[in-house]
């Protein structure tokens, strides 16, 4: 097998040599090799991950002191902490400074330390490191200041959702996120305090996980892929007669977004009859809050238009019939795992939040509609690439118009900013 250090396969990894980019012909073509070689797997594990902001949670999963989650963020194990002191969120390393044990063991909790399992070094919730067995032993040249928990290079927060990144000269997030802080902002100011729900999807697909990107926020394949699920729709009574229209745009960075209006009603402030007749009076009245705080033109956004939001590159937030923030960390060329999340607003009314999660569930979850379709499509995609008889995807549609939500302008802004990073370019 070849290595990196052979100039061929330095060739095959070049992300000019990957993704082909021809504007005369109306033409955007990407090697499937991208999705099956573990050479540019490891690569853009080196390339991407460590050099991007990565979702880690969001603040309202450690709303008391000692809160802490643990996560996977770009392969690496780290935890995020409210600190019992300060009470500023924290982002660790999970690791021991020891030997490099695991010290947050549960995937959330409560703690003022994490102790290592191993040899029951401690450390407090604010990262210090404040306990050591048989200390005497090490006769002064012990530390204690300087054997703290890691950090990661950076950890910022935007309105409630904190990233992480391994890169010391990154950009700051605000400048990281570009256009995509509107769509952001829209998301968090109609949520009327926004906290993550508790409780998760947690799943796994035998796919390359930019398969899962493209799918993420591609308007074509949603009538055809998910009848089944409009049909379902209409057999509950909504009117599908107005369809679905929108576009689909880039917002730099690598971030995209579709933005389109919907038949279904959306629990923010769009009554349908699904949510119930009592429900009715009060969506009317949250509506008209948010038209009197943000103006008409951005009421109508938050509450009429769906959006299916990339933040480059693995943080989606489908904000549709439900809130959902998902993100996802391949564990190989041909494997992904996916965990999801429930948003919604500190002070919905208990039926409209029966209504969000149903539709969580039935359409955004691992057995929903919506979902087992798109993984059954995705792995048969990575089935097909297989074959080896064809060499490249297309992902031509709508170069030579205004993108629609159906067009594929959106994936194109995820490929350039990856051909990008693959090439060395930050």
């Amino acid at each position: 097998m070849t290595t990196i250090d052979d100039p061929v396969a330095a060739a095959v990894l070049s992300g000019s040599t990957l993704v082909r980019e021809d504007s005369a012909q109306g033409r955007f073509r990407v090697n499937r090799d991208a999705m099956t070689s573990s050479e540019i797997f490891d690569e853009e594990r080196r390339k991407v991950f460590d050099h991007s902001w990565l979702y880690v949670g969001h603040e309202s999963e450690v709303p008391n002191r000692g809160d802490y989650v643990r996560r996977s963020v770009g392969g690496r194990p780290l935890f995020m902490v409210r600190g019992s002191k300060t009470g500023e969120v924290n982002v660790f390393h999970n690791t021991c400074t020891h030997r490099g044990a695991v010290v947050c063991r549960q995937d959330n909790g409560n703690s003022k330390t994490f102790q290592c399992f191993y040899h029951a070094w401690t450390f407090n919730s604010e990262g210090s490191l404040v306990g050591v067995p048989d200390r005497e032993a090490y006769a002064g040249t012990l530390d204690m200041g300087q054997l703290g928990l890691a950090r990661p290079a950076r950890s910022e927060s935007y309105r409630g959702f904190v990233f992480a990144s391994y890169d010391p000269d990154i950009v700051d997030l605000t400048t990281y996120l570009a256009d995509a802080r509107p769509y952001l902002d829209n998301i968090i100011d109609a949520q009327r305090d926004a906290q993550i729900l508790h409780g998760t999807h947690e799943y796994n697909m035998q796919a390359n996980w930019k398969l899962l990107v493209e799918n993420s926020i591609d308007g074509y394949h949603a009538v055809p892929t998910h009848d089944t699920y409009f049909k379902y729709l209409a057999d509950l009574g909504t009117d599908l007669g107005e369809g679905v229209h929108g576009e689909g745009r880039s917002l730099g960075n690598g971030h995209a977004v579709i933005e389109y209006r919907g038949p279904w009603g959306r629990p923010i402030a769009k009554w349908e009859a699904l949510f119930g007749e009592d429900a009715k009076p009060e969506m009317a009245s949250a509506r008209a809050d948010l038209a009197k705080k943000f103006g008409e033109e951005r009421a109508t956004l938050m509450c009429d238009y769906n959006r299916n939001l990339l933040i480059y590159p693995n943080l989606i937030i489908n904000d549709i019939m439900a809130l959902t923030v998902r993100t996802f960390m391949p564990t190989s060329p041909t494997n992904v795992d996916v965990t999801a999340w429930q948003m919604a607003p500190s002070d919905e009314l208990p039926e409209v939040r029966q209504r969000r999660l149903d539709s969580f569930l039935t359409f955004l979850g691992p057995g929903g509609f919506a979902t087992p379709d798109d993984i059954e499509a995705l792995e048969s995609c990575q089935q097909g690439f297989a074959s080896g008889g064809v060499e490249w995807n297309d992902i031509s549609r709508g170069m030579d118009r205004n993108p629609k939500a159906t067009d594929e302008e959106q994936m194109r802004a995820f490929w350039r900013r990856w051909r990008d990073q693959m090439d060395g370019r930050r």
